[in-house]
């Protein structure tokens, strides 16, 4: 299955030195701050996992799971919240963290959903950013690369909840999949 993926975008090793890079810039913009980190699941799991260990200042982590893709290579652009926050935002900066951020429409719905909650400050922090794809405007913080539009996987990214395991990212071959 490793194999047949696809070609290999983003190696394990470029992945830990910006994430490490990011949780270093983190650290010092949130310094003496309450910060919240709201990963988003599923595919921002691994991701989380490895920044919090980069972020050298007391931090809160909780989690969202929302759905918009299904067992396609699209969004179908409606998005439903499957897992909402344990911790109350009121009054705190908040970092939602995502793998991937293509048209948009998922992060903008998340970022009016928390804003409602009226947090002190709310900021975004994506692995993957894929500005050509963007459909709703929004504005991200903290990107760890910018990468072409196309369909990839691993890091946590799937296909069917198939390739999350991938030490790297990955273009999928389309061979892989069906839309």
């Amino acid at each position: 299955m490793e194999e047949e993926a696809g070609e290999v975008l983003i190696s394990r090793e470029q992945i830990e030195k910006r994430t490490r890079e990011l949780g270093e810039e983190i650290s010092r913009d949130y310094k003496g701050k309450d910060l919240v980190c709201v990963a988003i699941l599923r595919g921002g799991f691994i991701f989380i996992a490895d920044l919090c260990r980069y972020i050298k200042i007391p931090a809160q982590f909780d989690f969202m799971a929302v759905s918009s893709y299904g067992n396609r290579t699209q969004s179908s652009g409606v998005v439903r919240i499957v897992k909402d926050l344990d911790v109350n935002i009121r009054g705190r900066d908040v970092l939602v963290v995502e793998d991937i951020v293509d048209t948009g429409r998922t992060i903008r719905y998340l970022h009016d959903n928390l804003r409602t909650r009226e947090p002190k400050s709310l900021e975004i922090c994506t692995l993957l950013d894929k500005p050509k794809e963007r459909i709703a405007q929004v504005k991200i913080k903290y990107v760890g690369f910018c990468i072409p539009s196309k369909f990839v996987v691993g890091y946590g990214l799937d296909y069917a909840e198939d390739y999350r395991h991938l030490p790297d990212v990955r273009i999928l071959d389309p061979e892989y999949c069906q839309s």
